[in-house]
């Protein structure tokens, strides 16, 4: 017999669990719906502890803690406290926050960020019935049920969102279970994608403790679908779910760069590293492309990703053209930190044009996956030395549920009214991307041809996210070629 403790998002308490009780209660099941503090001061830590004394009042030895939305950041505190008692973690339409991550970062409402900055003033209001679709898909739901949801809901203690979250990994070996609900634009094939192709963090996806579930239907599946999420919790208490796989060996990106590179000089300066032309084809300063590796990528990886063979081999690949191949490290470790990822790339750049070996008025800047969201400064503002603008797989708009980017970093917004204004744009576009970041590209596309922006399309046919490192073919290497030469001959480097 499985026993849930049921804890559910923002706003909600134990009621919104009414429909999902009574199936687990037929099935044999025991089902525990939790309310959470709602008192003004009240914080995360207040929600840790309501979950552990609920656990602590229980006699059943093993427990499965089901944590919806914002209620993982409790669930995974209370797990970390008692993880002796705890059989398996539900991730319900939940991200995968960790230790020191705030639930603001999670929050995909735009306005709340502004609202609590970094303390908050007050309460976050509880959403009307027409604004609960800026906490997610709310699919399934009738203006009844949405009108249900605003009547049961009370406002969000701040600092509920804004304690950091406190882990040791006592828990980290428990079994765990991802439950989707696509409408939001997640799927099962998305984490796939991810895990095969993204940020390394996303590995720990495919650990066989891992399994993952599905519901077509929006955020709020106990009121949409609660006999179909009722099957699911019983199916993932029983460990069963669908398994990832991950690439064989530890980190694709220390694999090889595609192409065969000469070694060149290569000067570390700060986050910068500057990868130098041989000195008889460095006659004077010469033109530069900074290279912006993706992300966000785990904290503790040194010196990060400008030393992986990856960005190494394209910062070779400039340099053995005649022009300073630089790649710039910068510190997009979560979705809230792009601001502080946009500081490190303007640092990058004034040290770039500092150098006395590179030409300050011939720069190119060259964005990867999600740095893509980082050229939207530059496509805002373009300078009159930024000759060229690459984007390679890149994200082009926020994703769904990254409400904590906000609204400085969305490069489909900043294109100008007049693309005439812009610099070159080189987009080199996987023909296999991930449907949620290939819309973002093709909206993008859209929205430059129709403000005239000058945008140069490679494509990549049979090419996934990452195809330089997971597509080793003749194609993937054509593109990469021709990317380069596209973007160095807006330099004016005629000898490639």
């Amino acid at each position: 017999m499985s026993v849930f403790i049921l804890v559910s998002g923002p706003f909600t308490n134990e009621r919104i669990w009414s429909e999902v009780t009574g199936p687990l209660r037929e099935s044999g099941a025991e089902a525990h719906p939790v309310t959470l503090s709602m008192r003004p001061e009240a914080g995360l830590e207040t929600h840790v502890e309501d979950v552990v004394r609920l656990i602590d009042s229980l006699d059943a030895p093993q427990l499965v803690l089901v944590g919806h939305d914002y209620a993982i950041h409790p669930v995974l505190g209370a797990a970390d406290r008692r993880p002796e008692r705890i059989a398996r973690i539900v991730y319900l339409d939940a991200g995968l926050p960790e230790d020191g991550d705030r639930a603001l970062t999670l929050v995909p409402d735009p306005t709340v960020h502004h609202l609590l900055g970094a303390d908050g003033p007050g309460p976050v209001p509880a959403p009307q019935p027409q604004e609960w679709q800026r906490w997610g898909s709310t699919e399934g739901l009738s203006p009844q049920r949405l009108a249900l949801l605003s009547d049961l809901a009370a406002p969000q203690p701040p600092r509920t969102l804004t304690q950091p979250l406190r882990l040791t990994g006592a828990a980290a070996h428990v079994p765990t279970t991802g439950i989707l609900c696509t409408a939001g634009g997640t799927t099962i094939e998305t984490v796939e994608a991810l895990v095969r192709t993204g940020p390394p963090q996303f590995r720990k996806l495919a650990d066989p403790r891992v399994s993952f579930f599905e519901l077509a239907t929006g955020h709020w599946p106990m009121l949409s679908r609660p006999d179909e999420l009722a099957e699911v919790l019983l199916r993932a208490a029983a460990g069963e779910g669908r398994r990832l796989t991950a690439p064989e060996d530890e980190s694709p990106y220390l694999r090889p760069f595609l192409l065969d590179v000469p070694e060149v000089p290569q000067v570390r300066n700060g986050r910068l590293d500057l990868h130098l032309p041989e000195p008889a084809a460095a006659v004077g300063p010469r033109p530069a492309v900074l290279f912006v590796h993706g992300g966000p990528v785990p904290r503790d990886r040194e010196p990060g990703l400008r030393a992986a063979p990856f960005y190494v081999g394209y910062g070779r690949l400039a340099a053995s053209l005649g022009v300073v191949g630089a790649v710039v490290g910068h510190r997009l470790h979560g979705i809230s930190e792009y601001p502080q990822a946009a500081d490190d790339v303007a640092e990058g750049v004034e040290l770039l044009r500092a150098d006395p070996r590179v030409d300050p008025d011939r720069i190119a800047l060259w964005f990867f996956s999600g740095a893509g969201l980082l050229a939207a400064d530059w496509i805002a503002a373009p300078p009159a030395w930024l000759r060229c603008l690459a984007l390679t797989y890149p994200i082009l708009d926020p994703l769904a549920g990254w409400g904590a980017v906000g609204d400085r970093f969305h490069p489909i917004g900043a294109l100008p009214a007049d693309g005439g204004t812009l610099p070159p744009l080189v987009l080199t576009r996987a023909g296999l991307e991930t449907p949620q970041i290939g819309d973002t590209v093709e909206r993008f596309v859209s929205a430059a041809e129709e403000k005239k922006a000058p945008v140069e399309i490679i494509d990549v046919p049979h090419g996934v996210h990452g195809f330089e490192i997971h597509n080793r073919t003749d194609e993937s290497r054509e593109a990469v070629t021709r990317a380069v030469r596209t973007v160095l001959g807006h330099l004016r480097i005629q000898q490639i």
